[in-house]
């Protein structure tokens, strides 16, 4: 027999739970996309990325495989959200909340449609969209033009409020904590998961204590060592660790969809002349970044005052990405603040109330003497007449070689 239920309706169920920031912080966040809308010309905006919803409304998804989106007109705002969440996302969101059944492929589509009666223009994140989700979209909003809001959204997010900068800098002591966890966790034997496992558990246990009405969820670890060094981003293994390993400890405490990290060489025993060299080196681009972090600075200059210490050492070609990013609601697998990096091809001038990190790293190729992949990383909020590292875990061979 076929579920005849309607294949969108409301669905309360529970008081709403306390989120991370206040009301009147969430209502800035869309006052600043109403405006957006206003100056664009735009009836509603629909917003489908994870960090898109969650920035606007306090909501973070869980999508396996099925959409979301959060509708914002000059009214209302209301998340869009699978019936299989049930009251959830109402619960969790600073928005109003409608669900959408699985009887009918574009229930999501019908959903959306129903809260844009008479609109001609709406915005979309069309970083986000898909070509297939774009199309759905326009097959149930026939003659509405669709226009892309998601770079203004962006330039939106990437000053971030006090309560933010509150969060942020929280998130950098419990990365700290985890860092310390790691390292008393270090030892000849001890497989990177064990090691990883320890830090994810410090990290966890303090957001829990800390924050105690967040939803529990994404802190990760990534400890490497020997040749998976290499990369920044390579997955934790059940590799042993022996006397002799370049080690890379990396923590990233995740509080309601926003992302914290710390980012640390370490050697496990004597490292030799080679290492030294490398380490040292990477440390001295890292300071030199610190040193450059201010108001007013573009982010391309940043860059180029890096370039110009590394190439002078005869290490640039050694580089392995930007030196830094924006931080806000972003992880590893969503989220990304593309007009604030640490780059060449970035003019972006910082400002108070942006937060970067400052990250050089340096990948020496297998073979060859110091081999291994060598990474320091601090987040720095910008003031108005400089720059806060928030960071305090400590860094170079003076403070991270483990006898």
């Amino acid at each position: 027999m076929t579920d005849t239920r309607a294949p969108f309706l409301r669905f309360p169920n529970g008081p709403k739970a306390p989120l991370p920031f206040s009301a009147a912080e969430y209502e800035r966040r869309l006052g600043a996309l109403r405006a957006i809308l206003a100056r664009e010309g735009l009836d509603a905006a629909v917003l489908t990325s994870m960090h898109g919803i969650c920035y606007h409304s306090g909501f973070l998804y869980c999508a396996f495989g099925r959409p979301f989106a959060l509708v914002v007109d000059a009214r209302r705002a209301t998340v869009v959200a699978p019936m299989i969440d049930a009251g959830q996302p109402g619960r969790r969101a600073h928005a109003e909340h409608l669900v959408y059944t699985d009887w009918r492929r574009d229930n999501f589509q019908s959903a959306v449609a129903s809260l844009l009666p008479g609109a001609r223009r709406v915005g979309v994140e069309g970083d986000h969209l898909t070509v297939a989700a774009r199309a759905a979209l326009e097959a149930k909003l026939p003659g509405v033009e669709l226009a892309d809001v998601a770079p203004a959204a962006m330039r939106a997010r990437m000053v971030k409020s006090a309560e933010e900068i509150a969060l942020i800098r929280d998130g950098a002591r419990i990365a700290d904590l985890g860092g310390e966890a790691i390292r008393e966790a270090i030892r000849p034997g001890a497989r990177e998961i064990d090691v990883a496992m320890a830090g994810r558990d410090a990290m966890e246990a303090d957001i829990a204590r800390a924050w105690p009405d967040t939803e529990l969820r994404d802190t990760w670890v990534w400890f490497q060592s020997g040749l998976n060094t290499d990369g920044a981003h390579n997955p934790v293994t059940t590799r042993e660790l022996r006397l002799g390993d370049l080690l890379s400890l990396n923590t990233f405490p995740m509080i309601a969809g926003y992302y914290t990290a710390l980012e640390r060489t370490l050697f496990l025993g004597e490292p030799d002349a080679a290492t030294l060299r490398y380490w040292e080196a990477n440390v001295k681009a890292h300071e030199l970044g610190l040193s450059l972090i201010r108001p007013g600075a573009r982010c391309s200059e940043i860059c180029a005052g890096i370039n110009d210490f590394l190439e002078g050492e005869g290490l640039l070609g050694l580089r392995s990405f930007g030196y830094g990013h924006s931080f806000g609601v972003l992880s590893h697998y969503y989220g990304r603040e593309a007009g604030l990096e640490l780059r060449e091809d970035c003019e972006t001038v910082l400002e108070p109330g942006m937060v970067v990190s400052m990250e050089p790293m340096l990948t020496v190729p297998e073979g060859k003497p110091g081999a291994g992949g060598y990474r320091e990383h601090d987040i720095l909020v910008v003031g108005e007449a400089g720059a806060e590292n928030v960071t305090g875990f400590p860094y170079g061979p003076e403070k991270n070689v483990i006898g």
